[in-house]
């Protein structure tokens, strides 16, 4: 039988399903794998489903190709996976895309509107007590509605989130993609550069994936290309923002707000960004329903039962 680990609780459906069909081993801690842990597991395994944060970056690669021969990924994105040291060292690597399309683009209308409408500053206002009633002036922020949205990344998240804003807020829907994207799904204009993109929206929603080709993607002349009453919304990855510049851009002034649900340095959150009330800073919750979360671990089983049967993987990287 397939020696399986699997490197996070999953929801139990998806763990009585790996255990019927595997000789399952489940590291039933919240920390990811370490480097050495994650090497000495492509060692010690046939199959490893592996998720946010273990460390399977080049270094665990290094020594002799192990037993290991897939990492079935929990989650679309892998940037915690070297894929091609990986596949130098021969595994197969997949992901779960589509599963969390839907999820992850409620969570970035959640902080558009949250940072928009200062949901989250007017609800620390009230737990403290501080609230003195309705004032005609009072936490003003900005009205979503038929203002302009700068997506960055149109795939299947980027369009989601898209359809979202133009028919449910009359939003106009500007976008920047590395190709050309001839079908958005919706009236939108696919503008000639990232500069362009972020200095037409009023709110800006970073929805690439995470490779080295997207690392600090949004920086400091990004940010300063962008309105002065513009927020920036990221639920793509941490470190396809540069934290440092945004903290800067946002004790500034150069921009009114932001809205995040990842970080550079997940799980540590600055603590500048946590004092600052123009900011939104949700856990990571993208995907967190559990239906979506058994939808994935599902794709990822059906990614490794498919590998395990000598079929071609639905979902390779």
């Amino acid at each position: 039988m397939t020696k399986l680990l699997i490197t996070r609780r999953l929801p139990d459906a998806n763990l009585e399903a790996a255990r019927a069909a595997y000789d399952v081993t489940l590291n039933d801690r919240e920390e990811p794998l370490s480097v050495e842990e994650a090497r000495a597991a492509l060692h010690d395994y046939d199959a490893i489903l592996p998720t946010l944060g273990d460390g399977f970056s080049a270094p665990a690669f290094e020594d002799e190709p192990g037993r290991c021969k897939i990492l079935a990924n929990f989650g679309v994105g892998y940037n915690h996976i070297d894929v091609a040291a990986a596949k130098a060292a021969g595994l197969v690597v997949t992901n779960t895309p589509g599963a969390v399309t839907d999820a992850t683009a409620d969570i970035a209308l959640t902080l558009m509107l949250m940072t928009c409408r200062r949901a989250g500053e007017g609800e620390r206002l009230l737990r403290a007590s501080k609230w003195t009633g309705w004032q005609p002036t009072q936490m003003l922020g900005l009205h979503m509605s038929g203002k302009v949205l700068g997506i960055v990344g149109m795939g299947r998240i980027g369009k989601a989130i898209a359809k979202r804003a133009h028919f449910g807020f009359g939003m106009e829907v500007v976008f920047f993609n590395r190709s050309a994207v001839a079908d958005a799904g919706l009236p939108a204009r696919q503008l000639g550069s990232l500069a362009e993109v972020c200095g037409a929206a009023d709110i800006v929603v970073t929805a690439v994936p995470a490779t080295p080709a997207t690392h600090h993607l949004i920086g400091t002349a990004e940010l300063a290309a962008m309105k002065p009453t513009a927020h920036l919304v990221n639920i793509a990855r941490g470190d396809v923002v540069d934290e440092t510049a945004l903290i800067t851009a946002l004790e500034t002034g150069l921009i009114a707000g932001a809205g995040l649900d990842v970080y550079e340095f997940e799980p540590k959150v600055p603590d500048a960004l946590k004092a600052m009330e123009n900011v939104v800073l949700l856990p990571h919750l993208g995907t967190a329903a559990l239906e979506v979360r058994q939808s994935m671990g599902q794709m990822a089983l059906d990614n490794l039962a498919a590998f395990v049967a000598g079929d071609p993987v639905p979902n390779p990287v």
